[in-house]
């Protein structure tokens, strides 16, 4: 496979890294400095979709109880709200950020940057008043991804990340990352991962490959399944539609409207150009990151504009 084009395109992008694995191989690789590979770099939100996983995982050893649980098992104050509304949120709505919070994350109300100068991260969420009824919306929210932490660490009984090392970054070999905590002490659900290229691309594979890593298996198939089937319509100018912490979304032009075409890939997006695709039917995982955006931001979708069309060839 020719990759020389696809490098003439990223060239003036100025990415941080590009790779393309297929059928299991790393088939192309591009650092745009040779120290890159060895250094861990904020992920952002693609934080969330590791939060996901571990989700997944406590739900699979019986840790955690049903999706549909009422968030108010882990909240009781949400329960006592005077909007009676809060009690029918439930961890499922926390995954799908359709939990109805009046949430802006940036711009508006600021309510993301509010959240991390409070001295208490999940105080402050609960305390946001609802602008929506839980599962009609979405409005993405990194306080319902820190609300799914402080639930996640409660249940296993440890620090996210001890978990994550015991049941996913030891068995996948990811030795070398640094995760942000919350005044609490609770680790960053929405963002607050810096970890190696390499290593985002190890998390992409296990999903690439329902599950399993060296032939064991770390996620349940079924599980993993569900967490990235399509659970609601993103909100604009997003594209596609949202599942438990990732988005998923269809190669054709327009995947909105009541009837959207079955998603082709799903993805882990980080603010500022950092993502995993899993494209599924072409057994192929992406990795992009970025670190220029705030001097010259690189297109939103490089992965629609340089790569898709790469893919698409490959058929």
């Amino acid at each position: 496979m020719d990759f020389n084009a696809l490098t003439a395109a990223i060239a003036p992008l100025n990415l941080r890294s590009c790779l393309i694995s297929r059928q299991g191989e790393l088939q192309y690789e591009h650092y745009r400095e040779a120290r890159i590979p060895e250094e861990v770099a904020k992920v952002n939100s693609v934080t969330k979709s590791v939060l996901s996983a571990l989700f997944c995982i406590a739900l699979d050893q019986g840790l955690l109880p049903e999706p549909e649980t009422p968030a108010s098992v882990f909240f009781p104050r949400l329960a006592a709200d005077r909007d009676a509304r809060k009690g029918d949120i439930t961890l499922a709505h926390l995954l799908t950020m359709s939990a109805g919070f009046d949430w802006t994350e940036f711009g508006g109300q600021n309510s993301f940057p509010r959240m991390t100068r409070a001295p208490h991260w999940i105080d402050f969420v609960l305390e946001q008043p609802l602008a929506h009824a839980p599962g009609t919306r979405m409005e993405y929210n990194s306080g319902a991804s820190q609300m799914l932490s402080a639930v996640l660490a409660q249940a296993a009984g440890m620090p996210v990340a001890r978990f994550a090392d015991l049941h996913l970054f030891g068995p996948l070999g990811i030795e070398r990352y640094e995760w942000e905590q919350d005044p609490q002490g609770v680790h960053t659900g929405g963002f607050g991962l810096r970890l190696l290229p390499g290593d985002m691309l190890k998390f992409g594979l296990l999903y690439q490959q329902q599950g399993k890593w060296e032939n064991a298996r770390l996620l349940s198939r079924d599980l993993l399944a569900r967490s990235v089937k399509p659970a609601i319509a993103a909100k604009a100018p997003n594209r596609g539609r949202y599942a438990w912490h990732w988005w998923t979304d269809s190669f054709a032009e327009s995947a909105d409207g009541p009837n959207p075409p079955a998603p082709d890939y799903y993805y882990a997006r980080g603010f500022g150009g950092q993502y995993i695709y899993i494209v599924p039917v072409q057994d192929t995982v992406v990795v992009l990151t970025a670190d220029k955006w705030r001097t010259d931001k690189p297109p939103t979708d490089v992965f629609r504009r340089h790569i898709a069309p790469l893919l698409a060839g490959m058929r």
